[in-house]
């Protein structure tokens, strides 16, 4: 990370100068068709970065967690309108109006070192993702989805390394471009295999190991 502790919390710092909003699960911050109504700082929970395709399908792009921003593209490049975020758990977010984000950004230059680093690990992550869907199978797709989940939202516990995140299978499906029967019966598999185990809001990685092994055949 390029940022120092100061520079991140100088970026919070502003933030909670803004406007707290409290979201419960399954609520949209932005609804379809709409804009955000300024740069949103998340101070806790999930939120899922989805649109809907032609077919009236969902695609989820990316989730985002506490301490990501939501809403920098359209506040840099005036594009964010297909976007559709909402909720996966109760989440907390402080809102910045566009104006006065861009007046402190050149106001306060440093604050875009963090913000730097946030975009950096999006890029790679997006990157990761097309990769991931060009070139491999279901199961292997599955296997990156989760090892990739296990990095961003793992907690270790006994062994086991836990998914933070509640994620439903429709949920993963759309990650992988896949259809959730096809999700559903991969995840199956990995939990007969003893990759995995599922609970109704969490999946525990059991091997991880195993997981990484599909991707490097």
């Amino acid at each position: 990370m390029l940022a120092s502790v100061d520079q991140q919390q100088e970026l919070v710092d502003f933030f909670r100068t803004g406007t707290r909003q409290v979201y419960t699960k399954g609520e949209y911050l932005v609804r379809p068709g709409d804009s955000p109504r300024g740069v949103m700082y998340i101070e806790s929970g999930y939120v899922k970065a989805h649109d809907i395709t032609k077919y009236g399908e969902e695609n989820v792009l990316i989730i985002r967690q506490a301490g990501e921003l939501v809403g920098l593209t359209f506040a840099v490049l005036d594009r964010d309108h297909t976007i559709i975020y909402s909720a996966l758990s109760e989440v907390s977010v402080w809102t910045m109006p566009y104006d006065r984000f861009q007046t402190f950004l050149q106001q306060h230059p440093t604050i875009a070192v963090p913000i730097l680093d946030m975009v950096t690990r999006m890029y790679h992550l997006h990157g990761e993702r097309i990769m991931t869907l060009e070139y491999r199978t279901v199961r292997e797709r599955l296997a990156a989805f989760l090892v990739s989940a296990t990095h961003r939202f793992g907690e270790t516990v006994n062994d086991e390394i836990v998914i933070q995140v509640p994620l439903r299978h429709q949920d993963i499906a759309s990650s992988i471009s896949a259809t959730r029967e096809t999700a559903s019966r991969t995840m199956a598999e990995f939990v007969r295999k003893g990759y995995i185990s599922q609970s109704r809001s969490h999946i525990s990685v059991l091997n991880i190991d195993a997981l990484k092994q599909m991707l490097t055949l």
